[in-house]
């Protein structure tokens, strides 16, 4: 019996890298939306569609798991907190289909602060996949790391947040372009706020503590 649980487990592992690599591709499309291939939108929205099945797949796996196997606590920690996980990452992927939709908007239009966006959209990808593999590898290091390089997100933020608002003040015209990027910039900042979460059940299932914001 328990060798059939540790096979479910391993594939909920499987699954949840799935699932990651759906966000990162997500992102990643958006972030190329946002620079001028706008061919790739419907991929985002296609992306975000699988991204929302891969949720109702491994969350109907962790109800079979939680009903039929009767988990110890530490296996109950790890299936709760993947139960949180997938909450945060089908979030992921409606902001980058957010991000698309607003970059249809925007299209032809180049200032500074799409260079901070797209280092936004590489330091939040890099967030995804740390925090799922911390979960894989039951790595409480990496876990703290990606906790810790919100941060780096948040520092990116401010930065476009001065650069939008030096652009207006030298052009009061371009505001509502100013606000599309603002909006832009605002969801890969909640990006960052949603790996975190996840690096933050991954130290719940390792610990048995879950901190929020540490």
């Amino acid at each position: 019996m328990r060798n059939r649980f540790d096979e479910q487990l391993e594939y909920l592992n499987v699954e949840l890298i799935r699932m990651g690599a759906l966000c990162e591709d997500a992102i990643a499309y958006a972030s190329r939306t946002l620079m001028g291939e706008s061919s790739l939108s419907e991929q985002v929205y296609k992306t975000d569609k699988e991204i929302d099945q891969k949720e109702r797949d491994i969350e109907s796996l962790c109800m079979r798991l939680l009903l039929q196997q009767q988990p110890v606590a530490k296996d109950l920690r790890l299936i709760s907190s993947a139960l949180k996980m997938i909450s945060d990452m089908e979030r992921i992927g409606d902001q980058a289909s957010d991000i698309a939709e607003i970059a249809g908007f925007i299209k032809d239009r180049k200032v500074q602060s799409n260079i901070h966006i797209r280092d936004m959209a590489e330091a939040t990808i890099k967030m995804v996949t740390e925090s799922v593999d911390s979960f894989v590898k039951k790595d409480l290091k990496i876990a703290q790391e990606v906790i810790q390089y919100d941060d780096v997100v948040d520092d990116l933020f401010s930065k476009v947040k001065e650069e939008l608002i030096s652009l207006i003040k030298e052009d009061n015209s371009d505001g509502e372009f100013c606000i599309d990027l603002l909006m832009i910039a605002k969801y890969f900042e909640r990006i960052g706020d949603h790996a975190t979460n996840i690096a933050e059940w991954v130290e719940f299932s390792i610990t048995g503590v879950h901190v929020e914001g540490n």
